[in-house]
């Protein structure tokens, strides 16, 4: 049956004193989320009219980190659940009816809401749980009949209302056109002197509108959350159920128990994930994708048949098809990678795009950069693009061949046809060969009278079938290292 309008009103004012944090405790966080968050975009699925959202303590955090389309309403003074929901009342249309949920109860799902409406229709709404252990929790105190009369808190039931087993979750729908004279003639004449909400129920009762119990299908659904543990708990019941629709989806888990989902996976078929591996944010996995133990994905596109090995760290990144990435390796925000690139061992790339086929396999740092294809990167090689005050970018070209323990101090452009070579220098004149008017990054060691000056480095142009100088003295070719070519 078509129904009116719907208000929906989430409870996040409290403080949370169990969870000993200067943090509000609805932002604290399952799967990667603030729980109000989460609850947020629960309420969202049920395209309602409006969402009000009850803060108290701790506000400035909250709307200093949820940054959602809701009405934000302040409680000034905790006065309990019935008071949040009047200050509300303003937000809320004359007709129709109101969800309550809660910033705490993080699990909620669309399913368990909808079952709720369609249940309550135009009278009462309540959604019941009956755990293992009901202490501490209101009771759903039902007549002869099996209809319900009233929810008793602990604090006020008596031994018989104790041994009920059936609890109030808090989850509720009620009318809008009995909500104003309803919350105004509650009573704080009770154990905590609160206005409970739950003392609604009773008077729906007395106004001859029905209570529509419906039993949450799991216990975790309805939970809230009091303390640490309780989060745990709750954050481990998250994350086996996403690995289980990952698994059904064809995603190998070497250990779903192991594994972590704080934000949305998109994925091909034929993906492997090793252990202890998080993904956070929004990421893409290609086809024949493989990660390996002991990563952390973040915010990331990565595409089909690359391989990335253990304890690497991908952030605000995109990687081609076919790469080979670790162990070790960190790819920051704005690194772009091309098709099979390799990116080796305690290798970091910030802000750079890396072409087809380049090779950076050992202990190198590229950032602010422009790098062509088929370039390799010597080990150790750095380069230097931050004086300070401000950053530099680096453009090396195809094809360029960077030896061992470099630095490049941005800005630094290699062009075509550039050659690192090692030098040794004595008495013996040799000749040093190559394309017509090429550079030379020269760089080792220098042997003059006995001593070697280690780190000596000079850029040097010559003509083809010169000899070299270097501080006077002729040179000739110790080691030449990989040849490469560069667009000039």
């Amino acid at each position: 049956m078509a129904q009116t309008a719907l208000n929906i009103v989430i409870l996040a004012a409290g403080k949370g004193t169990r969870m000993y944090s200067k943090m509000p405790k609805v932002l604290h966080r399952i799967g990667g989320l603030p729980m109000v968050e989460r609850v947020i975009d629960t309420a969202a699925s049920l395209n309602p009219q409006n969402i009000c959202v009850v803060i108290g303590h701790g506000k400035d955090q909250v709307l200093e980190t949820v940054k959602r389309d809701v009405v934000w309403v302040e409680q000034t003074e905790q006065l309990g659940t019935g008071h949040a929901v009047k200050t509300a009342l303003p937000h809320l249309s004359a007709e129709g009816r109101t969800l309550v949920l809660y910033g705490d109860v993080p699990l909620i799902d669309t399913a368990t809401l909808e079952t709720l409406l369609e249940a309550a229709g135009n009278e009462v709404g309540l959604l019941t749980d009956v755990p293992n252990d009901p202490t501490g929790l209101g009771r759903i105190i039902r007549d002869s009949n099996g209809s319900v009369t009233a929810i008793v808190e602990e604090k006020d039931a008596d031994a018989a209302q104790k041994a009920v087993k059936e609890i109030n979750t808090g989850i509720l729908v009620l009318p809008n056109a009995k909500l104003e004279a309803w919350l105004n003639s509650l009573s704080s004449n009770n154990a905590q002197g609160e206005y409970y909400l739950t003392d609604l129920i009773a008077k729906a009762v007395a106004d001859g509108i029905k209570v529509h119990p419906v039993q949450v299908r799991a216990s975790h659904l309805a939970a809230g959350v009091n303390n640490k543990l309780q989060l745990a708990e709750l954050e481990r019941i998250f994350q086996t159920e996403q690995a289980q629709e990952l698994l059904k989806a064809g995603v190998t888990l070497r250990d779903p128990a192991r594994f972590d989902l704080r934000g949305r996976l998109k994925h091909g078929q034929d993906v492997v994930i090793d252990v202890n591996v998080v993904i956070e944010g929004e990421v893409e996995l290609g086809d024949n994708v493989e990660i390996g133990a002991n990563c952390v994905i973040k915010n990331a596109k990565i595409g089909a048949n690359t391989k990335i090995a253990p304890f690497s760290h991908f952030e605000g990144c995109e990687v081609g098809e076919n790469n080979q990435i670790g162990p070790y390796a960190r790819l920051r925000p704005q690194a772009k990678l091309a098709d099979d690139v390799h990116i080796g061992n305690f290798v970091e790339v910030k802000n750079a795009t890396i072409g087809n086929g380049t090779k950076a396999n050992h202990l190198t740092y590229i950032g602010d950069a422009e790098v062509g294809s088929k370039t390799n990167f010597g080990a150790g090689t750095i380069i230097a693009n931050y004086d300070g005050v401000n950053k530099y970018k680096t453009v090396i070209g195809d094809e360029v061949r960077i030896g061992s323990n470099c630095v490049l101090v941005a800005p630094v452009t290699l062009g075509k046809t550039t050659y690192q070579v090692e030098y040794w220098a004595d008495s013996d004149t040799t000749v040093l060969t190559g394309p017509r008017g090429a550079q030379y990054f020269l760089r080792g060691f220098l042997y003059r009278r006995g001593a070697v000056d280690t780190g000596l480095r000079q850029v040097i142009s010559f003509k083809s079938g010169q000899p070299l100088r270097v501080r006077g003295n002729e040179v000739r070719v110790y080691h030449i290292g990989d040849m490469i070519e560069v667009a000039a």
